[in-house]
């Protein structure tokens, strides 16, 4: 749904001035509409990912209720793990970034690795983007420090193959690798110019010679906000 002025109101206390009111009011909408898509988008993504590569590999998603890792500071409770793998317990990512995020949560992704080893996993990391920054180095030393393994980058690919074996590493490389280069290399061309419109039934979203349409409905469903539950790879 479009935002709510009280999501985007108070932001326009930086940019007062710089642009007139239906101008500046129109730039806050589209551009908290815009996030929230890409918001979701990530969170799908993951959805998406993590169990393509897990039943690729031959691995088994373990959501934290039916989980044999256990937490080292609670052993009554269990870890989601994004694969299972004989005795490895792999943790998939396609980026690590170098974004503030919670403390919690930032250290619950550093006691992974040892909630793994202490429940006799062996803790693997598989990044899929090599772009260095200070936490993936954290995170990666985090795993070698509880003896696991790290595969970044095209040594993350290699890894992903030799395990998926020679037929799956084929379905891997058409529908997960090549997908990612074809866009990487697209985004060196350059920005095309995009203009978006909006109506109660539709926005047109223009992008070079390419157009998109997004039907939309006057009145936005009751559940579009409700978040992706902690377990939906059960319902994948």
């Amino acid at each position: 749904p479009i935002p709510t002025v009280e999501q985007v109101g108070p932001r326009s206390l930086l940019q007062y001035g710089k642009l007139s009111g239906n101008g500046l009011a129109s730039l806050l909408f589209w551009r908290k509409w815009f996030y929230d898509i890409d918001n979701r988008a990530g969170q799908e993504t993951g959805y998406l990912f993590e169990p393509i590569i897990a039943s690729a590999i031959g691995g088994t998603p373990a959501p934290a209720s039916k989980s044999p890792v256990k937490r080292f500071s609670n052993r009554a409770k269990g870890r989601q793990v994004d694969c299972i793998l004989d005795k490895r317990a792999y943790e998939f990512k396609i980026r690590v970034t170098i974004a503030a995020s919670g403390q919690g949560r930032w250290q619950e992704e550093l006691d992974f690795p040892r909630d793994c080893r202490t429940s006799r996993f062996t803790p693997v990391l598989v990044c899929i983007d090599s772009t260095p920054n200070p936490k993936l180095t954290a995170l990666a030393a985090a795993f070698r420090h509880q003896k696991g393994e790290v595969y970044i980058g095209d040594a993350a690919w290699k890894h992903l193959d030799d395990v998926a074996g020679p037929t799956m590493s084929i379905f891997l490389d058409k529908y997960v690798r090549r997908p990612l280069q074809d866009v990487l290399a697209e985004s060196r061309h350059g920005l095309a110019d995009i203009t978006a419109s909006w109506t109660e039934r539709a926005i047109v979203i223009k992008v070079g010679k390419d157009q998109l349409l997004v039907d939309r409905h006057p009145v936005a469903p009751d559940d579009a906000s409700d978040p992706i539950p902690d377990d939906a790879v059960d319902e994948t």
